[in-house]
């Protein structure tokens, strides 16, 4: 039966009134909402490039940035639809739209006549604001080729929707691959793995009348697997599927989703796109809008990183392979058996497991403690609050600020607002994100503040019933510090007291800075002052022991050598591939090369991690995954600021925690991220923090 397309005044995707109408938009409002305010842009974009029109900032951004304002908010809906809850239906729709939305972006970046308007306006009649805003638009048209004649221009707007297609059939095919594989085990083959894991994967089976225990691939469920297994044939199996998903070396039916076309065709493009803009390679096209100044640069800090950790890291693989043949048996460790043996490891060595570790740390608590220093540090209030949602089980937040006037009158503000959706399931992409619903601005067409309000996005187990009765769901003080991590991004988009929306919270900061305020988070989950009104036993109602908190941080730094070199790895490969890789060439070559220069063991000839390495060929990330360390060294420094002003009883000190929401927060994109970072330390940033809080300091 045909599907009846909705009358344009029903479709929930064109209601800007408020928030978005999550629980009413379907499929069938995608493309009616798409083409009317596609069309409502373009009509926008003619407006202001005519010969008369005014070349003054707020008069531009009054008909055209209100005009693709909406186009954003609806289409990223739209996205975040598709990323969290996508069905077959979805996606189609979603697919559809995809090159309309990329032509018209694409269009609007590259068009002469609105460069040669804004070119035009008079930078002395900005705001400070709006000079930052102002320069960082006049080298985005330079970038999105609005200096490109003739059929280089033809081709540069092909490239961006090839592109386009090309990453979201890649992050289909990631997430395709992972939904599909199921694994019935036996209760024998789940000897070790812990309790709640074992109870998810028998519910998971009895939902689809299946027997055994349903594994997947899903973080929640692998992880503890790879780690807890006893069976090192359960888990060489997992491990092999893992990391074969949506590559050449896949089981025959999970051929058809091989990502390796796809990673040299982008790949390809991307090349051709940096030399129409005059670049040498893609790697020094990206860098442009970022801290880094080059590739070179980048690629010495990394490998000037990985010759300090190399060390370390070598110490611990020859700790875990003496442990491993004298305790368990295995005189060759396998790739599969890395996480099994170094959990057994950290048991021997510090007294204590993961497994013990989270059962203080209840979802409701863990958020409440999260909260709590927020609260604490930023002078903000957070309570719950009400909006439409896409799935049970997402929250909304509303966070504020009460103010006292001199007479003592207390006025209450709204700051931000967030979604928090916690948990893994089916149709939602893996990993943690966070993602903007609205920016921070003083709108041109009424006048008003626009409150900023956050997508918060994680991958965690949910709670299990045990007779009847639903737990609260365990988290990892891994999954503990992922959640820290994306709040750190949240609150650098939701306090924000920017109000050009260009340059407003994390827009326009530079992408390898954008860490910055993530990682910082994190630090606060190795605080003893901070964790234990985090953590309540999910049976007893205890807190964390301090016995056991001293353990966890002995072990904070638990082969981090082997984890830097790592990341390392990753960063290197995708700096490396994006400037000195031929895309007619295979790729997997320059993976071996890196890893005979950074890693200290050796994965299998098999192995097929970069076909779903989303983070560069779907996720914004290429030529930009150093983005982590870099600004790790930033968010490490930062924190240092935190450890040498806490007072006698170990909590942060609350004025450093008003001069960091100030000097970095608040400013978010309005000026260079050294700036901010030199306004909070008052020098530029070094690399001692970070390798003292990783315990890579060399001996004097």
């Amino acid at each position: 039966m045909k599907t009846m397309t909705p009358p344009i005044q029903d479709n929930p995707l064109l209601d800007f009134s408020n928030l978005p109408l999550f629980d009413r938009i379907a499929p069938e409002h995608v493309a009616p909402a798409v083409d009317a305010l596609l069309a409502h842009a373009s009509a926008a974009l003619e407006a202001v490039t005519q010969a008369d029109f005014p070349a003054r900032w707020n008069d531009i951004a009054k008909v055209l940035d209100v005009a693709t304002e909406k186009l954003g908010r609806a289409w990223g809906a739209v996205s975040h639809l598709n990323s969290v809850a996508d069905t077959p239906e979805l996606r189609a729709a979603y697919n559809a739209a995809l090159p309309k939305v990329t032509e018209f972006f694409t269009r609007l970046g590259a068009d002469e006549r609105l460069y040669a308007k804004y070119k035009a306006i008079d930078v002395a009649t900005l705001n400070t604001e709006q000079r930052q805003a102002h320069k960082n638009a006049v080298r985005n048209f330079v970038l999105g080729g609005a200096e490109l004649v003739g059929a280089a221009r033809e081709r540069f707007a092909v490239i961006q929707e090839k592109q386009a297609e090309l990453s979201q059939k890649f992050s289909e095919n990631a997430l395709d691959a992972t939904d599909a594989y199921a694994y019935y085990a036996t209760l024998d083959e789940l000897d070790g793995v812990p309790a709640d894991v074992v109870q998810t994967a028998l519910s998971a089976a009895k939902s689809e009348s299946k027997d055994g225990y349903k594994l997947t691939l899903k973080m929640p469920c692998y992880l503890p697997v790879m780690q807890f297994a006893k069976p090192g044939a359960l888990r060489e199996k997992l491990y092999r599927t893992y990391v074969t998903r949506a590559s050449d070396q896949a089981a025959p039916e999970g051929l058809k989703l091989d990502n390796t076309t796809l990673i040299q065709e982008i790949l390809a493009l991307r090349l051709e796109e940096a030399k129409l803009l005059g670049f040498a390679s893609f790697g020094e096209l990206s860098l442009v809008p970022k801290m880094a100044n080059s590739p070179d640069q980048v690629i010495s800090f990394l490998r000037d990183l990985g010759v300090k950790a190399k060390p370390f890291a070598v110490k611990d693989l020859a700790d875990l392979r003496e442990f491993a043949a004298q305790h368990l048996n295995m005189p060759t460790l396998q790739y599969w058996d890395l996480p099994f043996a170094s959990e057994k490891l950290k048991e021997a060595r510090y007294a204590f497991s993961e497994q013990e570790v989270k059962q203080y740390f209840t979802a409701p608590k863990v958020l409440a403690g999260l909260f709590k220093i927020i609260e604490t540090l930023f002078d903000v209030s957070i309570r719950p609050d009400t909006a439409p949602v896409w799935k049970p089980g997402v929250a909304f937040y509303r966070i504020e600020r009460t103010s006292t006037a001199a007479d003592g009158t207390a006025t209450t503000a709204l700051v931000g607002q967030f979604y928090l959706d916690p948990t893994a399931r089916t149709g939602k992409r893996g990993g943690a994100w966070m993602d903007d619903v609205r920016t921070r601005w003083l709108r041109p067409d009424t006048g008003q503040l626009q409150t900023p309000v956050a997508h918060l996005v994680c991958n965690f187990a949910d709670g299990v019933e045990v007779n009847g009765v639903k737990k609260p769901a365990l988290l990892t003080h891994d999954d503990v510090t992922t959640l820290f991590h994306e709040f750190g991004h949240g609150l650098h988009h939701m306090l924000t007291q920017v109000n050009e929306r260009d340059v407003s919270g994390i827009s326009g900061v530079e992408w390898d800075a954008v860490e910055l305020p993530s990682q910082f988070m994190e630090n606060f989950c190795w605080e003893w002052d901070v964790l234990k009104h985090m953590t309540s036993h999910v049976d007893t109602g205890a807190p964390l022991p301090r016995a056991l908190f001293d353990k966890m941080l002995a072990a904070k730094n638990f082969q981090s050598g082997m984890q830097t070199l790592r990341q390392i790895e990753f960063s290197l490969f995708d700096m490396l591939l994006h400037t000195h890789h031929n895309p007619a060439d295979p790729f997997l070559p320059l993976l071996d090369t890196v890893r005979a220069e950074v890693a200290v063991v050796s994965q299998p000839a098999w192995s097929r991690p970069m076909h779903t390495f989303s983070h560069i060929f779907a996720g914004g990330y290429a030529a930009g995954y150093y983005s982590y360390k870099w600004a790790e060294v930033l968010s490490a420094d930062a924190y240092a600021a935190f450890e040498e002003t806490a007072g006698k009883d170990g909590l942060p000190n609350v004025e450093t925690g008003r001069k960091y929401r100030h000097a970095i927060l608040e400013a978010g994109g309005s000026r260079p991220a050294m700036e901010s970072f030199k306004a909070f330390r008052g020098r530029e940033p070094s690399l001692d923090a970070l390798l003292r809080h990783q315990g890579m300091m060399a001996s004097s």
